[in-house]
């Protein structure tokens, strides 16, 4: 009697059913169910458990040690540093510069720590090219071609390094699995073996991630679930930045964001991120807010042109913002400053293409659309911050003290935000503050005056 049973699982969310579909009855993705085999005898074992459960009182706790990459952007992603014995999850798109940023990386931890770098992807020479091209030091850096998990698990155990890379996940198989490499299964068996493995031997790792078409981390979700951090590596091919922005992190906060460029010998980390997207420009249409990305505030441009239609419907366009808002902030104008907006085109953007996800940049998106409708500059070398409410009020933003910190950095003189809480006299040295309470008031200050 055969021992073996096949059973069916989406390669999308990982489900898994004995019988064969075209559409995955859980995720509704089509095409994505595969067949893999799997062996009937149980895996089960006994096991003798000699931890028993104790009270937080008898736990002790320790102060987190951490090194660091060798760039400041990507130690504020990981809260601090790499911590050892963490697992971090770092995805991106094809030729983004995983590889390029990681490996720049390993070169300047092997200067106080031993490193090693799994390459399944690429041969010894291919990776010795780009280490060349980049021009990077290194003392204690060893490189491992393979992409056989039990051989990998053996190297790291021999050469047992306080920094291991998998580079990537998908390009490793356990030969013990018959599914292919990639496939949701070796992900997972492969993830899990080496999650015990760092975690058992205090060992630091990095595992480099592919991502779908859809910019998800493929494989199971079982995989963001299973590391310590998880990072997005981001960027465009027309732009030479990219940004490395935390998805989850069991070690410190997340949606925190590090800002590269793309150079011939490499990536090179931005230390004022805020002059990317502001020109400090003082033209019709354009603004400036300030935005927080976790716990670092940006300043960004945001640019609107409205223009009378041509279409029964008028069209809307964003590129950073969310349409939904703008049809939001569209409908707070029109009921709250009177005026009609039904017939004009509207297209807002942000300065770089960033994205902003920060309610407070609503009122600096009205009075763009105001500016851009009027064709009146708004007042110069002013910031705006402020969520908008339905009923015209500007709402109370969050983390606005650092937001006017940062602005008063930049050399802008002048800011309008909701009212504060605190004594304004903690400012007025930094900058000159307009606090407001609705959209009417804001128009006025800033377009009117």
């Amino acid at each position: 009697m055969s021992s073996k049973l096949s059973t069916f699982i989406c390669q999308n969310c990982g489900t898994e059913t004995s019988q064969y579909f075209g559409k995955c009855l859980n995720c509704n993705s089509w095409n994505s169910i595969v067949e893999e085999i799997k062996s009937k005898s149980s895996t089960y074992k006994t096991i003798k458990n000699s931890k028993k459960a104790i009270p937080f009182n008898e736990i002790s706790s320790q102060k987190i040690s951490r090194f660091t990459t060798g760039f400041k952007e990507f130690d504020r992603v990981l809260g601090g540093g790499i911590v050892p014995g963490s697992v971090v999850l770092l995805g991106g798109e094809p030729g983004i510069g995983k590889s390029t940023i990681v490996l720049q990386s390993a070169g300047q931890i092997s200067l106080n720590k031993k490193v090693l770098y799994v390459t399944a992807e690429e041969s010894l020479e291919q990776v010795k090219i780009r280490w060349e091209r980049l021009n990077q030091n290194s003392i204690d850096l060893k490189i491992f071609a393979e992409t056989n998990l039990s051989l990998i698990i053996e190297e790291i155990k021999s050469v047992n390094p306080s920094f291991a890379i998998i580079d990537s996940i998908q390009a490793i198989h356990n030969h013990e699995m018959e599914s292919s490499p990639g496939s949701v299964s070796q992900v997972r068996a492969c993830s899990s073996e080496l999650q015990n493995l760092a975690k058992n031997n205090n060992i630091a790792l990095l595992v480099i991630g592919h991502v779908t078409k859809d910019g998800a981390l493929a494989g199971p979700k079982t995989l963001e679930h299973l590391v310590d951090v998880v990072i997005n590596f981001e960027g465009d091919n027309i732009s030479s930045h990219r940004l490395l922005r935390g998805i989850k992190n069991r070690f410190g906060s997340t949606f925190e964001i590090g800002i590269f460029e793309m150079l011939e010998e490499g990536l090179r980390e931005i230390n004022n991120p805020s002059s990317i997207f502001t020109n400090k420009e003082n033209i019709s249409g354009v603004t400036t807010t300030i935005t927080n990305e976790g716990t670092r505030p940006f300043a960004v441009d945001i640019q609107a042109l409205v223009n009378k239609t041509f279409y029964s419907n008028p069209r809307r366009t964003t590129t950073g913002i969310s349409i939904n808002r703008l049809h939001q902030i569209l409908a707070v104008i029109e009921k709250h400053v009177g005026i009609k907006l039904s017939e004009f085109d509207c297209y807002v953007a942000t300065g770089g293409g960033f994205e902003i996800n920060d309610p407070s940049s609503d009122l600096g998106v009205a009075i763009s659309i105001i500016s851009s409708l009027k064709n009146i500059p708004p007042l110069a070398s002013s910031s705006f911050i402020g969520e908008l409410g339905l009923s015209g009020q500007v709402r109370k933003s969050n983390n606005l003290r650092t937001k006017i910190e940062e602005a008063a950095r930049l050399g802008i003189k002048n800011i309008v935000v909701p009212i504060l809480e605190e004594d304004r006299n903690n400012f007025k040295n930094l900058i000159n503050i307009k606090e407001i309470s609705n959209i009417k008031e804001a128009v006025e200050y800033a377009l009117l005056k």
